[in-house]
């Protein structure tokens, strides 16, 4: 169960590197307008703001890649730790979106589905081994 809660908590960490592309390094480019649905102006005005966020979402996917590397070496305490804490960072950014805008709904799923899902099967494998 580990091994499925690792590539569903990967699948999560994959979504926020690609938001940490458009974010950060394609924000004011045609393909994050339609992701976003910026127009030119306000994709300038906001870069500097979704330059940061980017970030963020990098940071996140970062943490639970470190998590995976570290429970692949054999500790599993502390990588479990770092998974859950970038997996649980993404479902609670994902309720602050929809709650902060409904129109939002199908962005914020994506975010916090896979993270949420592979979150219950890691605590599960955590419980059960």
């Amino acid at each position: 169960m580990t091994a499925a809660a690792l590539v569903v908590t990967g699948l999560a960490a994959l979504v926020h590197v690609y938001v940490f592309v458009l974010e950060s390094l394609l924000w004011t480019g045609p393909r994050a307008a339609r992701v976003f649905g910026l127009d030119a102006a306000t994709a300038r005005t906001t870069a500097p703001l979704a330059f940061n966020q980017g970030f963020y979402n990098l940071f996140l996917a970062l943490e639970i890649a470190a998590g995976t590397v570290v429970i692949a070496t054999g500790h599993r305490a502390v990588g479990a730790t770092l998974v859950l804490v970038g997996a649980l960072s993404m479902v609670g950014a994902g309720l602050v979106l929809v709650l902060s805008d409904r129109t939002k709904a199908r962005a914020a799923l994506v975010q916090l589905v896979p993270a949420l899902l592979g979150s219950l099967l890691l605590i599960a494998a955590l419980t059960t081994d």
